[in-house]
């Protein structure tokens, strides 16, 4: 059961708030604060149903917020915040900022692969054990497909705030914690590699360029003034009388 299913329900069976989590394209610019900084639309009203930036807080100081972060490229959001308004168990999580995320929607698969483990209910994607969904659609999905609803999965939550770090963390440095192997983080530690190694050799070039220039500096002083010695010696002897031994 795809997303377009899963959004067929009926409005009393699924809220609106929940629709806008999973449609929304979330760190796209917020058009009334298009000209200021930081203005990616990257936190969830779950009152108003609309997809905010952190401009627009304080329009929804009093309201229920959800904050969405980013993690390889895709959506998530924590599963402490998660957990809040609906259930989040079942779903394997990742590790950002030294906190667990889950992605939002299923991901596209970069290759078909079925060994030993456990796999995803919906999807199929290779999940470490015990975990039966690679998303939160994906669970949503399935939870439909048993229970014709979604009794039991959602949770009553009458506050619910931005945590400290609030909406100032868009793209956290992130660190993988399933064994399932991603491109994608692969392709960052290849260029956070190639990065480095290019600094270190900007700086080894710096230290010879200097080094040969001072060596150019030493050389030149060193030829001229052998150059001019003889010069001199030579100007000595010529104005100067010859110096006989002494008889004796």
């Amino acid at each position: 059961m795809g997303l377009g299913s899963i959004l067929q329900m009926e409005p009393k069976d699924f809220p609106a708030w929940l629709e806008v989590l999973l449609k929304e394209k979330f760190f796209n610019a917020c058009l009334d604060h298009e000209d200021v900084k930081k203005n990616e639309k990257n936190i969830l009203c779950i009152d108003c149903c609309l997809s905010i930036c952190p401009h627009c807080l304080p329009s929804h100081n009093s309201h229920r917020l959800l904050q969405i972060r980013r993690y390889v490229y895709n959506d998530v959001l924590r599963v402490e915040d998660g957990s809040k308004l609906m259930d989040c168990s079942l779903i394997q999580p990742y590790i950002t900022n030294s906190s667990k995320v889950v992605f939002i929607n299923e991901r596209p698969h970069s290759r078909q692969f079925r060994g030993s483990g456990n796999f995803c209910y919906t999807c199929d994607r290779s999940l470490q054990s015990p975990y039966v969904f690679c998303s939160l659609s994906c669970k949503i999905s399935d939870v439909i497909m048993r229970q014709r609803g979604l009794s039991g999965f959602l949770h009553v939550c009458n506050f619910l705030h931005l945590t400290d770090e609030g909406a100032t963390s868009t793209t956290p440095s992130s660190t993988l914690e399933a064994t399932e192997s991603d491109g994608d983080v692969g392709v960052d530690m290849f260029w956070c590699q190639a990065l480095a190694c290019t600094a270190s050799t900007e700086v080894v070039r710096k230290k010879r360029s200097s080094l040969s220039a001072t060596c150019r500096r030493v050389t030149t002083a060193v030829a001229s003034t052998n150059t001019e010695a003889p010069v001199n010696f030579f100007n000595r002897r010529k104005n100067t009388p010859p110096q006989r031994a002494p008889l004796y």
